[in-house]
């Protein structure tokens, strides 16, 4: 087991380079300090320099959605800056105040599943204010130049949209088609179900991409033909499905060769020769019907289709419903938050209680291995930063020591970001070793250390301290909360799409858009929380591998399931059922919620068959059976134990 961690600590991941982001952050933080050398100030430039870490949360996010999110990044780092330099004479008030700020932080990039680095440069950035000279007279100044710097950011992250402003959608649209023909490829394979499972998220990142960047009162040709794409690639994925469910298990090698031709096209914009039903013989009908719509999606694209006014229909939900179903005694967000502003303000307390030499980086460290999603991401973390660092810690000592020229600091505090953005995707231990010798630079090149030896023993042993603090505090605080939690939510869910399936089916429930909007919502929240819950699950210490992994079924089933009752509403496909068989399905739900309560298997149905939503019958069918499978399975584990005894 010890072994293993360590092991997959240092497990370097083969994924692409992202050279274009290392770039844009790379500028992002050494422009402003050029600006400051130029204007005679390097210790403005230096502070300017700190704002270009709001570069760091730009991922593929749509420009509309980019353009408010590093606002208000750039706009949380000036506030940090500002509140520390103001708080930084009371030790005691500092620290809680950090562990409000890092709390505050993990608790907002999670609800509203903001992607990046979530709190930890909001907490770098106060804790660093400790080191800096006492004078909150200064607080404005300092958040001024951050908010410079931020700014310079934010034009780098946007520079993109003059050339292409649908660059971000376009990415989502194109994964979500090769995902479709990576599919349509694995029919008949044993890998149909993983990438299925690859499939329908994928279909779900886009539909949020989407929505994120969609600007009801313009709304653009180019936008509307990556909508009407995305709407072609609901009705594929469903063609797909079905011909795997007519048992095909070899498709036409034609229609996989135009398919990725199409895809490819998709990437490259290049026409691709329309191929018509009649050239390629021995199709089946299913086979015919998404030959069809694969030249749909082809005419879309190069804009042979004579009409694209078609009304939009994405629905984002409201940002303060996103806070509401996080602050929940259930939601992961609110209690990792809660345990991340305790830990990280009790890390604080006791680095300055003992004066430890520059003391902010005891909980730096803490802050930083607690952004590990699982304990076990958390023991990765704690040893990559502690090895990072050592070697990190080197490298700045050396550059240091030679006393570098404020151009060749600046220089390489973005060469230092370039590195670090290169490697964080592979592994972080590499990234650290970059990492460190940036913040050091940033926070030392004004100063002048005496005793580089002790000043490297300082850094190192605050670091293995805040690690320590990290571990443990994760380890006391809710280890085991997510697995004990599974079986409520896994009942909440179904309950969530039990509601949704009646206001679909039943015919005495007046259509009413906000209300369905709203149910609608309620499910998603319960799938998102319990896609999180078992993430975080499989991380935990102890934790029963293989009774987490019989949930995987049942868990993706309720998200297919999620995803065709949604369809039916998006749709439109009205189709009432008898008061009797909609009764009947909602006692079909109950049991199968209560049986997982329970932890027992209540009773067995045979699922009736509902016309027009075949899919959605199949998939209550199959949630039913990898619930009897889970029941059965811990009944004879439990059977097994007790013999054992």
């Amino acid at each position: 087991m010890k072994s293993s961690i360590i092991k997959d600590a240092f497990k370097v991941k083969k994924t692409p380079w992202p050279l274009r982001r290392a770039i844009g952050a790379a500028l992002s933080a050494s422009l402003p300090v050029l600006l400051g050398i130029w204007v005679g100030n390097f210790s403005y430039g230096l502070l300017a320099g700190i704002g270009g870490f709001s570069y760091l949360y730009v991922f593929n996010e749509p420009y509309k959605h980019r353009a408010k999110k590093v606002f208000f990044v750039m706009l949380g780092l000036a506030a940090a800056i500002g509140l520390g330099t103001l708080t930084a004479p009371s030790p005691f008030l500092f620290a809680i105040l950090l562990g409000i700020i890092g709390g505050a932080g993990t608790f907002i990039f999670g609800a509203l599943k903001i992607q990046g680095p979530a709190s930890i440069f909001f907490v770098i950035i106060f804790a660093m204010t400790s080191a800096m000279e006492i004078d909150p007279d200064a607080a404005l100044e300092r958040a001024s130049l951050v908010f410079i710097g931020g700014s310079i950011s934010w034009v780098v992250a946007m520079i993109g949209w003059f050339t292409d402003p649908y660059q971000p959608e376009k990415k989502s649209i194109y994964r979500i088609y090769f995902e479709l023909s990576q599919l349509l490829t694995a029919i008949g394979t044993p890998n149909f179900n993983k990438q299925k499972e690859s499939t329908l998220f994928s279909l779900k990142d886009a539909e949020s991409t989407l929505a994120s960047g969609y600007v009801s009162w313009r709304s653009s040709d180019a936008f509307k033909r990556l909508y009407i794409l995305k709407e072609i690639a609901h009705s594929i994925w469903g063609d797909i499905l079905e011909i795997e469910a007519e048992g095909i298990e070899e498709v036409s090698s034609e229609l996989l060769r135009f398919f990725g031709q199409v895809t490819q096209s998709l990437e490259k914009k290049n026409l691709v020769e329309s191929l018509s039903p009649l050239q390629i013989e021995n199709l089946s009908p299913l086979e015919k019907q998404l030959l069809a719509k694969i030249e749909e999606v082809n005419a879309v694209m190069h804009e042979t289709i004579l009409n694209v006014d078609q009304d939009i229909h994405l629905f984002k939900q409201p940002i303060q419903k996103q806070f509401a179903d996080a602050f929940d005694k259930n939601s992961v967000v609110f209690l990792s938050s809660l345990r991340y502003a305790i830990v990280l303000g009790g890390a604080a307390l006791i680095a300055f209680s003992f004066e430890f030499e520059r003391s902010y980086w005891i909980p730096v460290s803490c802050g930083s291995v607690m952004l590990g999603s699982t304990i076990i991401s958390t023991f990765h973390r704690s040893i990559q930063r502690s090895i990072g660092t050592l070697i990190g810690l080197v490298v700045a000592v050396l550059i240091l020591s030679i006393g570098p020229a404020p151009v060749v600091v600046a220089l390489l505090i973005g060469m230092f970001h370039f590195l670090t953005e290169t490697f964080m995707v592979r592994n972080y231990a590499l990234a650290v070793m970059f990492i460190t010798p940036n913040a050091i630079l940033i926070a030392e090149s004004t100063t002048r250390i005496q005793d580089f030896s002790y000043f490297a023993a300082a850094r190192i042993t605050d670091v293995l301290i805040g690690c320590i603090i990290g571990i443990v505090g994760v380890l006391l605080v809710g280890r085991q909360s997510a697995s004990s939690r599974l079986p409520h939510l896994m009942s909440k869910t179904i309950r969530s799409q039990s509601q949704l399936f009646f206001k679909i089916f039943s015919d005495n429930v007046p259509e009413q858009a906000h209300k369905d909007r709203r149910i609608q919502n309620k499910m998603r929240t319960n799938l998102n929380n319990l896609r999180t819950v078992y993430g975080t699950a499989l991380g935990e210490i102890p934790s029963n591998i293989a009774a987490l992994s019989l949930l995987s079924p049942a868990i993706f089933s309720m998200e297919q399931l999620g995803y065709f009752l949604e369809n039916a509403t998006r749709n439109g496909v009205k189709t009432a059922l008898p008061e009797k068989e909609t009764a009947q399905f909602l006692y079909i739900f109950e049991t199968l919620a209560q049986s997982i309560e329970q932890q027992q298997l209540l009773k067995t149905f045979n699922i009736p068959v509902i016309l027009k939503h075949t899919r959605i019958h199949q998939e209550i069918d199959t949630l039913q059976d990898t619930i009897i499978l889970i029941l059965n399975q811990q009944q004879n584990s439990e059977t097994d134990d007790g013999k054992g005894v």
